[in-house]
């Protein structure tokens, strides 16, 4: 009889083998839809979700900044949904790159677990994602971070643990289409504090402005941009999920 960790470890090796993906018809389709409405929409929801976002936002920092070579510090987190991430590096492009790269990563992430679920990957990127939340925890500096992505990885081994074959499907598509929403959410609340411009210090487009000399309103335009792009391809996904057999 092996034991729970040994259990565990072959749910995780098991989920990167390719299996089915899951047949849910429109109606499915609109079901899940009204999940992921019900994570990221609602106020008392969004509180504890936008928290996951915020997660996916700062590790979208972190990679961006491990691609250009730079050397992540430190990750903290906040319950009123800010974050921060610090790295070490050349600044210029490569320091707007890794700025850049936060807003946009929920929708381009969404968009990748909406993929995973219609080619029969979902079990891949949850057992991917759990271990990266799980490494992630080295990163971070404070103790609200410590709560914030805890949680998250422990949901994400929960989802692993119990979520093998057709649930990871749906897993993945309730997951990918808040994230997309989630995304949205993010971005209009970004371009609120600059149409107030309160707050200014929080914003990635405003920094990037800073850093760079290009005018906020184009970073911004930017970030609509690839989450606008991801929400199109997301919607080419979800149909043809819909009328596959």
């Amino acid at each position: 009889m092996s034991s729970p960790a040994a259990e565990f470890r072959d749910r995780i090796v098991g989920g990167f083998a390719q299996a089915a993906p899951p047949s849910v018809g429109l109606t499915g389709i609109l079901a899940i839809a009204v999940a992921a409405a019900v994570l990221c929409i609602p106020q008392r929801s969004w509180r504890v979700f936008g928290l996951f976002v915020t997660v996916v936002h700062e590790l979208g920092h972190v990679g961006a900044a491990l691609l250009t070579l730079q050397r992540v510090t430190g990750i903290t987190l906040r319950l009123d949904h800010s974050g921060t991430t610090t790295s070490l590096g050349r600044g210029g492009r490569r320091a707007a790159f890794t700025t850049f790269w936060g807003y946009p990563v929920p929708a381009v992430v969404g968009l990748g677990l909406l993929w995973s679920a219609a080619h029969g990957w979902a079990g891949a990127a949850l057992s991917a994602g759990a271990m990266l939340l799980v490494a992630a925890l080295v990163l971070v500096r404070n103790g609200q971070g410590i709560l914030i992505l805890g949680g998250s990885a422990a949901v994400a081994l929960a989802l692993v643990w119990f979520g093998g074959g057709e649930p990871a499907g749906y897993a993945c598509l309730v997951l990918g289409i808040a994230l997309l929403v989630g995304a949205c959410r993010d971005w209009i609340k970004v371009v609120r504090v600059h149409a107030r411009r309160r707050d200014l210090g929080s914003s990635d487009a405003y920094l990037l402005r800073a850093a760079t000399g290009v005018p906020s309103a184009l970073w911004l335009g930017g970030f609509a941009l690839v989450i606008g792009g991801s929400l199109a391809l997301a919607c080419g996904l979800l149909a043809l999920i819909a009328v596959a057999p």
